[in-house]
């Protein structure tokens, strides 16, 4: 087979593998994957049963998405929420996995998510939305009806928090937990005067059962409207139902992902102690003890941030964290107090421990998308399914190398490079730095499907994605030190990498760019101000003006992040604002944003674009108006690569027709 370099359009042949779930007795696992059709601009999510043999046999329907499998103990039947058809709300499902048809269980006017089974079998638990003035299905279904027959779709609202990412708030949504009847489908409210938000990304992962079926432990906020503040506190609730209660309502701002112990003595969740003002500070585990309600810290002294935690048969707690870049699987035994690595380094997610001793999971690299894995007694992991392996064996990817340097303050900095195909030290190549957002996020190694460092690599480019001070996976104090500066030790680090790079030889000082989205984009537009050294730069979603991100979905801590509050000290703003440094902006940029984007306001991308422009600057606008912080449609992701890599090739390989960005 002769072997191609990967393309935009392979992107979109990759299967995206979901969180496997596995059967009771450890031996096959139920995981969600998603296809996609160009042509049809969307995607499809289909429920597959792989076993530990990897082999893979599908579920559900090829014509109906669906997602969050759940399997009750017995290991007979599997729940999950499907949606048939664009317009309408996802429902719950369950059928046999032995085979036959889904059936639909129950009907919620605004969707279900998050099914779990209840110990015994008799029933499920799902989440759904209701409004807050419409606290019953009934009633919610017909004011869901009437406002979509409303001409006025205004939206209003006297909160601080009133929409989130690309959705709003304003509609008055808060979910309920529902308990199923799988046979009738009849749903009982367990919540039936709940108005709080819960969990605002992860709605199946807020919650656990305990062991004898007899609680539920969930978070949510613990504040109401207008959320001046925003805080997370852990809740139970009994299985009849009734008033949540909170476990420590004046505690940590952030207690989130409550899990019972195997013996239901004990609940284990994170806390995090500094948000708002540091959004990235680490995750803590806490146990509290159901009885005496009295708890303890067990990683208090640990400088990672656990993700993912589940218990395992004796006690033992698994989960992964990022450390180096990586994301590896940790064990906390009981009454340890130092998690131990286990497992080979990459990047992992959702570790699923069975009965066995082995730990189900999902795996990626850099140069490997996501497929599920299992991780053995004895810490050795393999991967199971081989759901890309088809395409992978078509792409030539250049080769990854970790590299390490001198950062600011003389500390040490690692980057990734990604290599074109092809690639010979004895000849100078063009250089492009892929700058990962957050800023307290980190370039993993791990597969992206968007800022794919091989995509860009195979038009002829080394990549660097330096993980600058400000990221995350170095401890709490590398991540903390930029607050209040985002354009200092960052914008250090990035000339100091390309530094690195050229005291090597192979990169050819006229042909280095810069691109990078969200943080990344902020990072963008302050060293193109800063420095005349890059021939071009993108901004994707890119903070440029700070003062401006109070038009953000979220100010809360925005003081702890910019270095103030704009009627307090507005010079500190200022100071690192690259719209309010704009006298040595004269890189050609491609600014990139999307009208959905209310974590990085529209305005951003457009001021920016507008003062290049009226500079006299070369700068070109790609705007979207259905898409949000992240181009998630098959179509504008394909453009958007055009757009993206045609910017690099007219300013990096001047002598390459490109009609795309001309």
């Amino acid at each position: 087979m002769v072997k191609h370099r990967i393309s935009p359009e392979d992107l979109w042949r990759v299967c995206r593998v979901g969180q496997p779930e596995p059967l009771p007795n450890g031996g096959a696992v139920v995981v969600p994957v998603t296809t996609f059709d160009v042509e049809e601009n969307k995607g499809t999510s289909r429920l597959y049963r792989v076993t530990d043999q990897g082999v893979a046999s599908p579920l559900t329907r090829p014509d109906c998405d669906s997602t969050a499998p759940s399997i009750d103990r017995s290991g007979n039947r599997v729940a999950f929420v499907r949606k048939q058809g664009s317009e309408e709300p996802a429902q719950l499902f369950v059928m046999s996995l032995d085979g036959g048809e889904a059936e639909q269980v129950g009907d919620f006017p605004l969707g279900a998510a998050g099914p779990k089974w209840l110990p015994d079998g008799s029933g499920l638990l799902v989440w759904s939305p209701l409004y807050r003035d419409h606290l019953d299905l009934e009633s919610t279904a017909a004011a869901r009806q009437s406002r979509k027959d409303s001409k006025v779709k205004a939206k209003v609202t006297e909160d601080r928090l009133y929409r989130y990412w690309d959705r709003w708030f304003t509609e008055g949504e808060v979910y309920h937990l529902f308990r199923v009847d799988p046979s009738t489908g009849d749903a009982t409210d367990l919540t039936p005067t709940w108005t709080r938000l819960i969990d605002f990304d992860e709605i199946a992962d807020s919650y656990d059962i305990a062991p004898d079926g007899s609680e539920i432990a969930f978070h949510a906020t613990l504040v109401d409207p207008p959320f001046a503040e925003i805080r997370f506190g852990v809740y139970t609730l009994p299985i009849e139902g009734g008033e949540p209660v909170p476990i420590d309502p004046s505690g940590p701002p952030v207690q989130e992902r409550p899990r019972y112990s195997p013996d239901g003595a004990s609940l284990v969740y994170g806390v995090r102690y500094d948000w708002p003002d540091f959004y990235a500070d680490r995750t803590r585990l806490v146990r509290c003890d159901r009885a005496s309600k009295g708890q303890s810290a067990l990683t208090e002294d640990w400088d990672r941030s656990p993700t993912g935690w589940e218990f395992e048969e004796d006690g033992s707690l698994a989960f992964v964290a990022e450390d180096d870049a990586r994301r590896p699987l940790f064990r906390l035994e009981p009454g340890a107090s130092d998690p131990v690595s286990i497992g080979r380094p990459g990047w992992l997610h959702g570790p699923r421990p069975v009965p066995d001793g082995r730990i189900w999971c999902r795996f990626e690299s850099i140069s490997r998308p996501a497929e599920v894995a299992l991780i053995d007694s004895h810490g050795s992991l393999g991967v199971i399914s081989g759901f890309n392996d088809a395409l992978l064996a078509e792409l030539d990817l250049g080769n990854v190398e970790d590299a390490r340097f001198v950062g600011a303050d003389g500390d040490e900095v690692q980057m990734w490079l990604v290599y074109p195909p092809g690639f010979d030290p004895e000849r100078t190549w063009p250089l492009v730095h892929n700058i990962h957002g957050g800023p307290h996020g980190v370039t993993g190694d791990m597969w992206h499907p968007r800022w794919n460092s091989h995509v860009m690599a195979a038009g002829g480019y080394v990549v660097a994605a330096v993980n600058f001070h400000g990221s995350s996976s170095w401890g709490n104090e590398f991540a903390r030190c930029i607050q209040g500066a985002w354009g200092d030790k960052p914008a250090v680090d990035i000339h100091a990498g390309t530094d690195h790079l050229l005291e090597r030889g192979f990169i050819d000082a006229n042909r280095m760019a810069i691109a990078g989205g969200s943080y990344g984009g902020y990072l963008v537009a302050w060293l193109i101000g800063d420095s005349d050294r890059f021939a071009a730069a993108i901004c994707h979603a890119g903070v440029t003006n700070l003062l401006g991100q109070y038009a953000s979905d979220l100010t809360h801590g925005r003081s702890g992040s910019l270095g103030g509050e704009p009627w307090d000290d507005l010079d500190a703003i200022r100071r690192w604002s690259p719209t309010d440094h704009t006298a040595g902006m004269n890189t050609p940029t491609l600014v990139i944003h999307g009208e959905k984007d209310y974590r990085v306001v529209v305005t951003q991308g457009l001021e920016l674009y507008g003062i290049l422009k009226a500079k006299g600057v070369d700068a070109r606008l790609v705007y979207y108006p259905d898409e949000g912080h992240w181009i998630t449609k098959p179509q504008n992701s394909l453009h958007w690569h055009r757009e993206f890599l045609g910017w690099l090739d007219r300013y990096l390989q001047p002598d390459a027709v490109n009609t795309d960005a001309g």
